[in-house]
């Protein structure tokens, strides 16, 4: 390879952390090259080494062996240098909430040294890019996640770099404001020839690299074109179409068959990955599936491979055990099935609104939750989803409505009414300071638990989310995958009846999601009812119903399904979610901007 052609050039890259008594090999050994003018995607789970690599490129740490050039300059000798010709966009970017959009653009136009007399005009562009305009004077701090992210893009590229390193960019960002960070990073690529590298956890991204680079426990697996990978996967790949009330059983227990590299609902169906190439009929004799589920050949896409690779690494997730019952009491251990039937409504929101002085954060919306149902409460950044949730939590009193939660007016109910219920707050909420098994010995207590209940509860939660070996750990310092994990375990320690999840799985790798997809389709089977948010449209096909928000309204309501037809249309026929989500937004954008010129 011509080396003018390259950005980056790694070199048995080795960076090792020391913390007490314990030695972390973050990279260990690792070459990579990255090509000029192109997006390069940086592909891996948790604790996989991509942030670290990317900090080492971007000269923010020095390596502990090996090197790594960038625009032809050793990062760790030359780092100032580097400074000048590149902009790094780290998962947390340094936007000053306090300030105002156009005040937070001044200040990195400062520190970047571009001339005052260019900024009027590069600040026009960047705001038309990112839909940005008409918020100038609203402070950061006050913008959804989305637009937060996109002004720390535009923070970025006020002096436009030689080479753009982005790291997990769209983490907590809704589907519609992914695709435009995605557009306006492929203009600087189609415009000024840009070079970026970006890490990704949705994989339907990383489809959209030029080239990608897959790293796992500190080594290179693989690079190349995404289609490459995934025409690897050619023959393996197939929908099931078994009768509704059987998919999530017979998911679960397709993903503990040694032969199945991955399976995932798709709304009625269930997509499933083998580890060889096979007819369909040969996939229905080697599974034993009855012969009336139909078996159909499907193409494979980059996310098959990935999981296959990592599944050739041994990176499986916690095995679910084998279901009792006909599947009442898969693997939950001591968490017993709810009683009830699986009609029962427990969750009754009826014209429910919240309103902060004149702003309606939630406007008069209307739905019912059954036992034992997953229900997506899906929406964009601020449509109102995290104020639904503290108010059927009873963190936060409605303005008006009924809401009724396991028979219980939450406007009302005391403190015996809301031990029914789970929560897993959307950002870590355990005691950072705690080890793993320190946060639930609190916990428990906190639920009353005592004695042997008490350890038995604490045992099971260390064994089904695989906790053991971070018993010891800070949660501070845990992977993310790892503090999701203890999130949820700390959730049930009280066996709730209804348990919420706020986007429980954001910024986690796919196979952490899968893991922890696995734990929630269990305890629905054990009649458990489940609300969830989560911009992964493709999780909502997890959900037995859901309900789409935006501006604090209802757009629309029904199973994923009866959703996606609704939204398919003679340009497209067959919607996925995130389609449908995306027509729904904008449809409702449209009748909006309708009104206001009318």
């Amino acid at each position: 390879m011509d080396k003018n052609s390259l950005v980056l050039e790694a070199q048995g890259l080795k960076k090792i952390f020391r913390a007490g008594d314990r030695t972390i090999e973050a990279l260990k050994g690792v070459d990579v090259q990255v090509r000029s003018g192109m997006v390069t995607g940086l592909i891996g789970p948790d604790a996989a080494g991509k942030s670290t690599f990317m900090r080492l490129a971007a000269g923010l740490m020095k390596p502990s062996d090996g090197s790594v050039y960038v625009l032809g300059l050793d990062a760790a000798a030359e780092s100032q240098q580097i400074h000048e010709k590149i902009a790094y966009m780290p998962q947390r970017f340094g936007l000053y909430e306090d300030l105002t959009v156009q005040e937070n653009l001044d200040l990195y136009a400062d520190l970047q040294l571009f001339p005052r007399t260019k900024r009027k005009e590069r600040y026009k562009r960047l705001m038309e890019m990112t839909g940005l305009a008409p918020f100038m004077d609203r402070l950061a701090g006050r913008l959804s996640g989305g637009m937060k992210q996109k002004l720390g893009l535009a923070c970025c590229l006020i002096r436009p770099p030689e080479f753009l390193i982005l790291d997990e960019p769209t983490v907590g960002v809704d589907p519609v404001s992914r695709r435009e960070l995605w557009e306006i990073v492929y203009s600087q690529v189609d415009q000024l020839g840009m070079s970026v590298l970006v890490s990704t956890a949705y994989l339907d991204e990383a489809e959209r690299c030029s080239r990608v680079v897959l790293l796992h426990d500190g080594r290179i697996i693989g690079s190349g074109k995404p289609g490459d990978f995934s025409a690897k996967m050619a023959g393996r790949v197939f929908l099931l179409n078994p009768a509704r009330k059987e998919k999530r059983i017979l998911q679960l227990r397709l993903s503990q068959k040694p032969q199945v590299v991955d399976a995932l609902i798709q709304g009625d169906r269930i997509r499933l990955v083998m580890s060889e190439q096979l007819e369909p009929d040969q996939v229905g004799s080697s599974l034993s599936l009855p012969d009336q589920i139909e078996i159909t050949p499907v193409e494979p896409r980059f996310e098959d491979a990935f999981i296959y690779l990592l599944r050739q690494k041994g990176d499986t997730a916690t095995e679910v055990r084998e279901a009792e019952n006909q599947g009442e009491d898969i693997g939950l251990g001591i968490h017993k099935p709810v009683q009830g039937s699986r009609t029962d409504v427990v969750i009754d929101v009826q014209r429910l609104t919240k309103r902060f002085g004149e702003f309606y954060a939630v406007r008069e919306i209307t739905f019912q939750v059954r036992r034992g149902e997953i229900f997506g409460l899906l929406g964009a950044n601020g449509a109102g989803k995290s104020t639904t949730f503290r108010m059927l939590c009873g963190l936060l009193p409605p303005t008006s409505g009924k809401l009724l939660v396991a028979g219980c007016d939450m406007l009302t109910a005391g403190p015996a009414a809301k031990k029914m219920i789970g929560y897993m707050a959307q950002k870590f909420s355990l005691y950072e300071d705690l080890t793993s098994r320190e946060n639930l010995e609190f916990f428990s207590h906190a639920y009353g638990l005592s004695g042997r209940v008490r350890q038995e509860k604490i045992a099971w939660a260390m064994d089904a989310f695989g906790l053991e070996k971070v018993a010891g750990v800070r949660s501070r310092n845990l992977p993310l995958g790892f503090k999701q994990r203890l999130s949820l375990a700390a959730a049930l320690m009280h066996e709730p009846d209804v348990l919420f999840l706020d986007e429980p799985t954001s910024g986690v790798d796919p196979v952490t999601r899968r893991e922890f997809w696995r734990h929630i389709n269990v305890l629905a089977e054990a009649k458990v009812t489940i609300m969830v948010t989560t911009h992964f449209l493709e999780e909502a096909e997890y959900c037995d119903r859901l309900v789409i928000m935006a501006d604090g309204t209802i757009l629309d309501q029904g199973t994923p399904d009866e959703v996606r037809r609704r939204c398919s249309t003679e340009e497209n026929p067959s919607p996925t979610m995130e389609d449908a989500f995306i027509f729904l937004i904008q449809r409702e954008a449209q009748k909006r901007s309708l009104v206001t010129v009318e």
